[in-house]
């Protein structure tokens, strides 16, 4: 990943010096090693504190939507997945794309610092990767744990390809993996009605509605979000009853679906670890059965398959009959 970051940090430097952009989107260094923060580089000296490792899971594309309104060009890394989210957004107009230089940068799946502090680490000081062993150095001393258990839960099961670049930034091919991304939705489908409904009560009751998941998310995308809306009743900063607990993120659920490309942003930033990803992927296996396989943001053109009709379409009556 070193050598990876070598040639972004000198892509970036190039592009900056020439005036080919006025801004490079990317990582900055945090006060640990394990938090690096999505930035904005409009100058070679604010690279020194540029930074693309494993840690490097954040999406960038929502950070699009205003640095794409402002002067000059934006360059941007993009991860396979990013790419998906990226598309989703210019084929929603939140996007100009004539103002976005794509740099595809491979992933090779991101660490999770909370699935290492749950093994027993503190104190994390860095990580090296080799292959699918990880030795993780802390002050304390250094132990190695196995990769595929300490990967961020949307690099777990994905799959992606890179679905747009201007040019590209990949030494090493991600091999492709036989992974089923909805076998967590398929065990939720196994239990009955009471039990899933009791899963969800005790995960989202954790909520502190702290609104991470809302704002990291690119397909939450609107300018005025009802949950701020004063007037709307459902403005609160907190839960107030149990059925509000539900409420928000059901209502988001409802909101994303077709749209969402399963980028895991959202479970990902969670405080409280909730595994809101499986809502929408829960979504996303319904309208596959129900439509037709789609996936958001493969493509930046055409409609999704809730805002199109075609005569093979099911009817509702149809689809309860099947049990979908």
């Amino acid at each position: 990943m070193k050598e990876v970051e070598s040639k972004m940090l000198e892509r970036a430097k190039v592009l900056l010096e020439s005036g080919e952009v006025a801004r490079v989107i990317g990582w900055r260094k945090g006060a640990f090693c394990h938090d690096p923060e999505p930035a904005s580089f409009e100058s070679v000296d604010e690279l020194k504190d540029f930074v693309y490792d494993y840690f490097c899971g954040a999406n960038l594309s929502k950070y699009l939507i205003a640095e794409s309104k402002k002067e000059g060009k934006t360059a941007v890394f993009l991860k396979p997945c990013d790419t998906y989210s990226f598309n989703q957004l210019v084929k929603e107009h939140r996007i100009n794309r004539e103002k976005i230089h794509v740099i595809a940068v491979e992933c090779m799946a991101k660490l999770d610092i909370g699935k290492i502090k749950a093994k027993g680490l503190s104190a994390v000081t860095g990580v090296e990767v080799d292959g699918e062993q990880v030795k993780v150095q802390t002050l304390y001393g250094e132990a190695v744990l196995s990769k595929t258990e300490i990967v961020l839960a949307k690099c777990a099961t994905c799959n992606k390809t890179h679905q747009v670049k201007d040019e590209e930034i990949v030494l090493h091919e991600r091999p492709v993996r036989d992974v089923n991304r909805f076998a967590e939705v398929e065990a939720l489908e196994q239990m009955t009605a009471e039990e899933r409904f009791k899963f969800w009560r005790e995960q989202l009751s954790k909520c502190i509605r702290c609104n991470a998941c809302r704002n990291v998310c690119p397909a939450c995308s609107c300018i005025k979000c009802v949950f701020d809306n004063p007037q709307s009743g459902v403005a609160a900063k907190a839960n107030d009853d149990k059925f509000e607990e539900q409420l928000f993120h059901i209502i988001r659920a409802y909101h994303v679906a077709g749209r969402c490309t399963d980028c895991g942003e959202c479970s990902r930033v969670c405080p409280q670890g909730i595994p809101l990803h499986l809502l929408n992927r829960k979504f996303i296996k319904d309208i596959d059965e129900t439509y037709g396989e789609f996936q958001a943001g493969e493509s930046a053109e055409g409609k999704t398959p809730l805002t199109e009709y075609r005569e093979s379409d099911l009817e509702p009556k149809d689809v309860l009959k099947e049990g979908k």
